[in-house]
């Protein structure tokens, strides 16, 4: 479920509300009949601490579709199971169940066939909104019969059809066709609309004119993905009423934009010879095509362009330095939305409870960063949405620089970079906060750096007094050079100055040590650790190593 969505816990018991308190949704304790019943109409999903039956019975009498009722998501007074109870797909229960059972170290309990059997749910693919007979060709698929898919249009879908058709058939359209039994119409989001308005225009102005340009031109309205219109108008009622994702150009982009129908008048206004047709072929990107051309009213215009392909793009995500709790949101949402997710095995490993059947997952071994950095590029340039998973923080010693350098050679797709919390900042706050006055981040590895380069950032971060965070310390062919970044802050600093090694943060078998330079012992650090090298102001207070920031107390 996207960060956006309203999620409820409601809990009735002292074990039930500490883990509720784990969760990042608001929480009620009390009398959770009346509790539900009182915000069923307000919120997107709950999370029901408390047995199914005793859910079964309160939400009954408050159901109504499954496209419109919240998702409910129970999870037991033990807290061992999360059970995505109503709202599987189109409520987001079963997203939410697995969100619930990462943060709780429980077990997501899902019973949609699709989920458990790793068939692909027609009413859950990326970019496409499916209607018609979803239920009855979905029985077919999962009794092992193919679809046969039927492609008007060359746009990329997670089926395998068969000519035969004995599960049935998958049209993939945007054409605004009535499905008959046994057919689903798969409709792509590839149609994009260009809206230009007068000063004042009324809100409905642009919807009026996009309905009968939608019906004249036989094409659905679930086929929009996007609204594009001048810089000056993407705030506009007109354009926002429409309910749609807006892109908004510049006069100058709008006026290299060649269009069938241009206006002397407009350009005179505006600065550029058409807002809706030009806005439309800019947004939808190379080698669309002008289906609606210009439809003027009174103080509105609308056109409609249609992709050739879907508007590729890159998340390079970062995943945080291990447990669900100190990922983001955002990059939940970002590896969620991806048609295909790439990385590292072990970075994979850390976010499968997010991937569905619809995704492809390329995984990569350690050592290939290029080659997987250059295989995400290539499918955004393609029109995929890619999510490239890191550890910690992608901009911290991982893959967004990479991304950034070799993305000119690969077509300059979109590229976003989802940060996440880094391993440094994770021992920091697991020690205290060492890091609350000036520090350095350095890596010991040398596979990419020259040692000697390495050692002399050491020198001047210890001769600096920074407080130090090493990454990469130590592994088992590279084993001198931790020794060799001891010895250099041993020659700046006290022999008592404070030192910690942090091992596995957030992940099992935690573990940290603090103590005097004089008794770090490099042999205890593997490449699973970072050591942190206090400053001369740091001081271990309550236990806690502590760089003070100079505030008064």
């Amino acid at each position: 479920m996207g960060d956006d969505l309203v999620i409820l816990s409601i809990s009735l018991t002292d074990a039930g509300a500490e883990r509720a308190a784990l969760l990042p949704h608001r929480h009620i304790r009390g009398d959770l009949a009346a509790t539900v019943r009182a915000h069923w109409d307000e919120v997107d999903g709950f999370v029901l601490f408390c047995a199914t039956g005793i859910a079964v019975r309160v939400i009954a009498p408050l159901l109504g579709a499954k496209d419109t009722d919240p998702a409910v998501v129970c999870v037991d007074e033990a807290g061992r199971f999360a059970v995505a109870l109503c709202g599987g797909h189109g409520g987001g229960a079963n997203d939410l169940a697995r969100s619930v059972a990462e943060l709780l170290g429980a077990e997501a309990v899902v019973t949609t066939a699709t989920d458990t059997t790793g068939v692909v749910a027609l009413d859950d693919i990326p970019r496409c909104t499916a209607r018609g007979d979803i239920a009855g060709v979905a029985r077919a698929m999962l009794d092992g019969e193919a679809p046969a898919v039927v492609r008007e249009l060359d746009w990329p879908v997670p089926l395998d059809g068969s000519p035969n058709g004995t599960a049935g058939t998958v049209l993939v359209t945007d054409r605004a066709v009535e499905p008959r039994s046994g057919t689903v119409v798969l409709c792509p989001h590839d149609l994009v609309v260009g809206v230009g308005a007068s000063t004042g225009a009324p809100a409905g102005a642009a919807a009026e004119l996009l309905a009968a340009a939608l019906a004249d031109a036989g094409l659905h309205p679930d086929a929009i993905g996007l609204v594009a219109t001048i810089d000056r108008r993407a705030d506009d009622p007109v354009v926002t009423s429409l309910g749609h994702p807006i892109r908004a150009f510049d006069a100058d982009a709008l006026a290299g934009v060649e269009v069938p129908n241009p206006s002397d008048v407009v350009r005179s206004e505006v600065g550029t010879a058409s807002v809706a047709e030009a806005a439309a072929l800019l947004a939808a990107g190379p080698d669309a095509t002008l289906v609606v051309e210009k439809r003027k009213g009174a103080e509105a215009t609308v056109a409609i362009a249609r992709r050739a392909r879907p508007e590729g793009s890159l998340a390079v995500v970062g995943l945080g330095p291990g447990h669900a709790r100190h990922r983001t949101p955002q990059a939940t949402a970002a590896i969620r939305d991806a048609d295909t997710v790439i990385g590292y095995d072990v970075y994979v490993d850390q976010c499968t409870a997010l991937l569905s059947p619809a995704q492809e997952v390329v995984r990569s071994p350690i050592g290939a960063e290029a080659d997987r950095c250059a295989e995400a590029l290539k499918r955004a340039a393609a029109g995929q949405r890619v999510a490239l998973v890191c550890s910690g923080d992608p901009g911290v010693f991982a893959m967004a620089t990479l991304v950034l350098e070799l993305a000119p050679a690969h077509g300059s797709p979109p590229v976003t970079i989802v940060p996440g919390v880094t391993a440094g900042l994770a021992a920091s706050a697991l020690l205290g906060a060492p890091l609350g006055h000036d520090h350095a981040l350095i890596s010991l590895s040398d596979l990419m750096t020259p040692w000697e380069a390495i050692e002399q950032r050491l020198e001047a971060a210890a001769a600096a007094d920074l407080v130090t965070v090493l990454y990469n310390p130590r592994s088992r062919r590279r084993t001198r050079q931790l020794e060799i970044a001891r010895e250099i802050f041993a020659g700046h600093r006290p022999a008592s100055t404070p030192v910690a090694v942090v091992t596995d943060a957030t992940r099992p078998g935690e573990r940290t040590w603090v103590g005097p330079l004089s008794e770090f012992d490099p042999t205890t650090v593997d490449m699973f650790s970072l050591v942190v090298v206090g400053s001369s102001a740091t001081r271990i207070i309550g236990g806690r190593m502590v760089t003070p920031r100079g505030y008064e107390p």
